[in-house]
């Protein structure tokens, strides 16, 4: 028994030692260091105008016409759905609007047959007007009967109301046949447009980064067949915390670490703040840009982001580890309060309540 009580105080004895040289090693003193403090964020690349194409139409994919990873103009076709009863419509219409046309203006125009009787009723009423007129001078001159006279004016009067008539049959069917190529070419308007429902284009000059279906699924309304982007414009979504998101203003230097390009550290600038809180994840989505980009970037690449909110190059500063509570640190003449400015992750800006010569003790946790 002696010699365990002899092993059990040489081990309490070594345990003083310890603590002692431990306590005494945790006094430090405030430094003047360079301090910036900073929000935290995870960082992905994404293209810059991105957006998910959506079928205004149901139907069956017919041809993915690009592959992913193409390059497109705006306006040009990326996916085709199948449309042959829409196809069919269109080419009727069409017909119909080259029936209308040829009717109004072609060879075999309606109009014209109209024109030639009108030239031949202006001939009849000239020959009808000269008879009439002459057997009229007859007539004052007592030459001839009241007959004659009588059947050379009906004719005078027919020739003219056949000729009124037959201008106004122009004019109205002139405007019949007007009004039915107007509706022919809103007709084939329409049908182009619902045609062009079937036919999904880009809407920016960019790249296809993805192609949701393949020929022969379905397409409906509520699900995406595309997404495009810029090609050579990237931006940099962040999710920053709900507690950070009130520190942040647009133009705030960031610091971006890609995993794909280990530790080389991005420069970027704070460009977006979006309102709207994720509730599932509680962070905000804000975005940066690149001043200097790197050489290569793919959407989805992802890294973290400090966004800068304040720095000083000089101010008195401790490791957060000797703060208690945030407001008070402990010296040798025991808990002092102080007042605190800004923080990086480890170390903390004094403001007030303690100078470069007071010591400070690390408190036991």
């Amino acid at each position: 028994m002696r010699t365990i009580s002899k092993y059990y105080l040489v081990c309490f004895i070594s345990f003083l030692s310890v603590v002692g040289c431990t306590k005494k090693d945790q006094k430090t003193y405030p430094q003047k260091v360079p301090l910036t403090e900073s929000v935290y964020a995870s960082a992905t690349i994404q293209p810059d105008s991105l957006y998910e194409a959506y079928s205004s139409v149901s139907g069956i994919l017919d041809y993915n016409l690009v592959e992913e990873g193409e390059t497109v103009r705006k306006d040009q076709a990326i996916v085709q759905i199948g449309n042959l009863e829409t196809e069919m419509n269109k080419r009727n219409v069409q017909l119909s609007l080259r029936l209308a046309r040829d009717n109004y203006e072609g060879e075999a125009a309606i109009l014209r047959e109209i024109q030639d009787e009108i030239k031949t009723a202006l001939l009849q009423l000239k020959n009808d007007s000269i008879n009439y007129f002459r057997q009229k001078n007859l007539w004052e001159q007592n030459i001839g009967s009241k007959i004659e006279f009588d059947n050379r004016q009906l004719a005078y009067d027919l020739s003219q109301n056949t000729l009124r008539l037959l201008k106004r049959k122009y004019e109205r069917t002139q405007n019949e046949l007007s009004t039915q190529v107007m509706q022919a070419e809103n007709d084939v308007k329409a049908a182009q447009k619902i045609s062009k429902d079937f036919t999904i284009a880009s809407k920016i000059d960019g790249t296809v980064y993805a192609l949701y279906k393949n020929p022969g699924e379905i397409v409906s309304t509520n699900e995406p067949v595309a997404a495009v982007g810029h090609s050579n414009r990237f931006l940099i979504e962040l999710l920053v915390d709900e507690v950070d998101i009130v520190k942040l203003d647009i133009g705030q230097k960031t610091w971006i670490l890609l995993d794909a390009y280990g530790n080389q550290v991005f420069e970027a600038k704070l460009s977006k703040i979006y309102p709207k809180k994720d509730e599932r994840s509680q962070t905000f989505k804000v975005e940066a840009t690149f001043l200097v980009p790197p050489k290569k970037l793919y959407p989805g690449l992802s890294g973290e982001a400090n966004i800068v909110i304040a720095e000083k190059d000089e101010t008195l500063t401790i490791m957060k580890e000797y703060l208690i509570d945030g407001s008070r640190v402990l010296t040798d003449e025991g808990e002092m309060p102080v007042k605190i400015g800004i923080q990086s992750l480890d170390k903390v800006e004094i403001l007030d309540g303690i100078d470069e010569n007071t010591v400070i003790l690390k408190p036991n946790r």
